[in-house]
């Protein structure tokens, strides 16, 4: 397994090369990019943050700040813009008492405590989670995703119905635990799913991994 995940990982790089993930400029916006990502496209993340940063809100105190309307109506591009304004808050509330607000204070704690407090949190599920641990705090955790699941389990990897977690194991036992590696893999594997393993009418014709 180890060989036929790093196979697939040599042929996603060099057919699309380094994506660079996570676009943003600072750790806070990857985690607010994190929880507003869920269930809808980058597209419509990328406008939220771009209003909160045009406001001069993109800062934990300002955010935790906002009232719930407020701050449902920066981030409305995102959709489900209520859950999620509620969702931002529980996490920056989380953030704010048990670390003061300070990245590195959160970088400092293992992946195992890290992991635990933040599915604690209302709203954080295991993608959003892993998501944070791995494009925020450097922590060496795969991020299972739709995209992931999909290519995957066409490729008779994983089943269909498999858990988060039992599609999680398989890349952590079978890859070298390295933030640089798992980083790029999961972009590399969001990009395959955007551009050829689509839900509806794959191209598997055109895809790097066809036949291989």
């Amino acid at each position: 397994m180890k060989c036929r995940l790093e196979s697939i990982f040599s042929r996603l790089y060099s057919a699309f090369g380094p994506q660079k993930w996570w676009p943003a400029e600072s750790k806070f916006e990857v985690i607010v990019g994190a929880i507003l990502t869920q269930n809808t496209n980058w597209g419509n993340v990328e406008k939220a943050v771009a209003a909160l940063k045009n406001k001069k809100c993109l800062n934990p105190g300002k955010i935790l700040a906002l009232s719930p309307v407020r701050l449902g109506a920066l981030i409305k591009s995102a959709g489900y813009y209520n859950i999620k304004a509620s969702r931002l808050k529980n996490f920056l509330r989380f953030f704010r008492d048990r670390y003061s607000s300070d990245i590195k204070r959160m970088h400092a704690r293992s992946l195992h405590v890290l992991r635990k407090e933040l599915l604690q949190v209302n709203g954080i599920g295991e993608e959003t989670a892993d998501s944070i641990l791995l494009y925020a705090l450097d922590k060496p955790v795969f991020v299972i995703d739709a995209y992931t699941k999909r290519i995957f389990s066409r490729h008779g990897i994983v089943g269909k119905d498999c858990t988060y977690g039992q599609a999680q194991d398989i890349f952590m036992r079978g890859l070298k635990k390295s933030v640089r590696m798992f980083n790029e893999y999961h972009a590399l594997l969001v990009k395959l799913g955007k551009d050829y393993c689509h839900k509806q009418n794959p191209k598997c014709a055109l895809c790097p991994l066809n036949g291989r």
